[in-house]
């Protein structure tokens, strides 16, 4: 098996699964309780909760763990949203953002919200200048990733806060993460944001946890309400297995960052060298973005059926988001490319779990799909 679907999941490491086991079967009691198998459980989510906040540079009290990226930023959203009612209903975010961010957007722009989704560059990207020039009086938060999840381009956050403090702008930033998380340096005070957005599962920790990074002050409403858990913020018995692989996944993504950063250029390094070789038409749609995400154009060759081919190869890639489920890209159309050329792109994502010869078996079968299914 040869698995480059890595911007859609990641599988969990040895250290965090352990973790994890060891949460289910030997200290597995509720963080709420008193006893001593309670208070274990209760250190281990202080410990995790250290981790994820050393790893963006935050405050232990600044991290609110939630179910994963999505719930983060609904929470993030719908609490700006009231948090700022006063200042006014607009909205401004990007035409390329993943779904967990347009689809509570759209939600209140049914009810009321004005948005403004602005459009990238030809290389994804998001200017300061295009920020600067929506900007109103009224806007009540700015919502733009970090890293696209498709291209791969990173979004200039520090510079975007720079735009809102130069203007005195009461909106609130905040940026979605997810993708960024130990593939570019992330210091929540260097960005500037108010409210961050991070996922475990694509750092090689377990599904269904994350958390949100909420800057000391500001005011999160609670998703739920019931046991107080969470400091009130997010009610229910804490999900501590998968909390402390996120905080062991946590703490050896940080303290491997640029390892793990310098074995992932080499491998993407190889795979343009070979893949100039074995297939010179193919082309990097954006070739300027983080190293670990490529969307590959193959001119001529439907991405669905290279995709399966592929598969039948035992090479695992994506024709997009995993969320777009078949659906034509939102991200490329509003990045500008031309839709035969959507048509025909793969998204292909590394980790530092690949090895040279995963690459290798990567441009073998991108080859012989293309020397197949190349219309001319």
């Amino acid at each position: 098996m040869h698995y480059f679907d890595h911007s859609a999941t990641t599988g969990v490491c040895p250290e965090a699964a352990l973790k994890a086991a060891q949460m289910m079967s030997e200290c597995y009691g509720n963080a709420s309780s008193l006893h001593a198998m309670g208070r274990a459980a209760a250190q281990e989510l202080a410990a995790a909760r250290h981790a994820v906040a050393a790893a963006i540079g935050a405050q232990d009290d600044e991290i609110l763990f939630t179910s994963g990226g999505t719930e983060s930023n609904n929470q993030a959203i719908k609490s700006a949203l009231f948090v700022n009612r006063r200042v006014g209903k607009h909205i401004i975010t990007t035409a390329v953002e993943h779904p967990a961010v347009l689809e509570p957007i759209r939600a209140f722009a049914s009810n009321g919200s004005e948005v403004t989704y602005l459009k990238p560059d030809r290389n994804g990207v998001v200017s300061p200048e295009a920020l600067d020039a929506a900007l109103r009086d009224d806007t009540a938060l700015v919502s733009i990733m970090l890293v696209n999840n498709e291209t791969g381009a990173v979004n200039p956050i520090a510079a975007i806060k720079e735009v809102l403090a130069r203007r005195q702008s009461r909106a609130i930033l905040h940026t979605d993460a997810v993708q960024g998380l130990f593939k570019v340096p992330i210091n929540v005070h260097s960005l500037g944001v108010d409210l961050l957005t991070i996922s475990a599962h694509k750092i090689h920790a377990p599904k269904g946890i994350g958390a949100l990074y909420v800057k000391k002050g500001f005011r999160v409403i609670p998703v739920q309400l019931g046991g107080g858990q969470e400091n009130g913020l997010r009610s229910g018995t804490e999900n501590i297995p998968a909390i402390a692989g996120f905080g062991v996944a946590a703490k050896l993504g940080f303290e491997n960052l640029s390892r793990h950063a310098a074995e992932i250029i080499a491998l993407r390094e190889q795979f343009e060298q070979e893949l100039g070789a074995k297939v010179p038409d193919a082309r990097l749609n954006f070739p300027g973005g983080v190293p670990h995400i490529a969307s590959l154009c193959l001119p001529g060759c439907r991405s669905e059926v290279v995709l399966r081919i592929l598969s039948d190869a035992g090479v695992y890639v994506s024709a997009g988001s995993a969320c777009a489920k078949g659906k034509r890209s939102h991200v490329l159309t509003a990045c500008g490319l031309p839709a035969q050329d959507i048509d025909c792109t793969v998204r292909i994502s590394f980790s530092y779990t690949n090895t040279p010869e995963d690459v290798t078996a990567l441009t073998d079968a991108l080859s012989a799909a293309y020397a197949r299914f190349h219309r001319k």
